[in-house]
């Protein structure tokens, strides 16, 4: 059985497939739109508009890096505010345009440096949150692979939100809440358990919607490496395949329906005692 713990290891890993991977794994015709018009561009969220199955869709997505030099330059995928901006403003044409929004989640959280919050990372983040919920077109979610706190619920207000089998999604760490709780971050395995943070749990208490499975480990393939490379195009036709079905299914309803349920859909989380 994998522990909790063992699932934010595997969501962590650097071969796991990132969002720039599915821009061109899942979707084709990716167009990269740069600029929040604000401050500047922020390679940590990479935003755009692709073809699904040929439907024109809007995306968005957090991207790691796969070597030093890129993780520098994608900050290891910590959006700043003109990155929560960017990808707002991408929704926003979308929007305009009737083209419907599919988000990648994959970010230990947004970046917490003292230049983000004097351009105001809190308002930017809390701004998408409420601009999201009002969106009149279908707004899909994927949580990649690491999905931390706010960072990642920036793009994360969806009609569906799914999830890769061995994902993670939490409001924080569990390193960093074995270090509030215990003052040892050596304690993250029992946090890990704690914080319900793996896609089963999650499923349970309908946070997210559906668990899209990984017959093994999703990596990227090596280099000649046969076995990881139909790995990798299983689970990604998988995905694409309930890409389309979900946006089939939210194709079907009115704007004003969308936008109610998806109200009533995040109103209901959590329980009141």
């Amino acid at each position: 059985m994998t522990t909790a713990f063992e699932r934010v290891q595997t969501a962590r890993h650097p071969e796991r497939p990132y969002a720039m991977d599915l821009f061109s794994s899942v979707f084709t015709d990716f167009i990269e739109v740069h600029g929040d018009r604000r401050y500047a561009d922020d390679p940590a969220m990479v935003v755009g508009f692709a073809r699904l199955d040929g439907r024109e869709v809007c995306v968005i997505g957090q991207q790691k890096g796969r070597d030093i030099n890129e993780r520098r330059h994608r900050n290891f995928a910590m959006s700043k505010p003109e990155g929560y901006r960017k990808a707002l403003r991408v929704m926003r044409m979308a929007e305009k345009f009737g083209r419907p929004i599919i988000t990648i989640i994959d970010t230990p959280g947004a970046y917490p440096g003292i230049d983000a919050e004097e351009r105001g990372q809190a308002e930017a983040i809390a701004f998408n949150l409420r601009e999201m919920a009002s969106l009149k077109v279908p707004v899909i979610v994927v949580v990649l692979g690491e999905g931390g706190s706010g960072g990642a619920l920036a793009i994360g207000i969806g009609d569906r939100v799914l999830m890769m089998e061995n994902a993670v999604y939490s409001v924080i760490t569990p390193e960093g809440c074995a270090a509030i709780l215990w003052k040892d971050a050596g304690r993250a395995p029992d946090a890990a358990e704690g914080l319900k943070l793996t896609a089963s749990s999650l499923k349970e208490f309908d946070i997210i919607d559906e668990i899209v499975p990984e017959p093994e480990p999703w990596k990227m393939p090596v280099e000649d490496d046969k076995a990881s490379q139909a790995a990798f195009e299983k689970v990604a036709d998988t995905l694409k395949r309930r890409l389309i079905a979900t946006l089939d299914e939210l194709s079907a309803k009115d704007p004003k329906t969308l936008v109610t349920d998806r109200y009533k859909k995040f109103r209901k989380m959590g329980e009141w005692i």
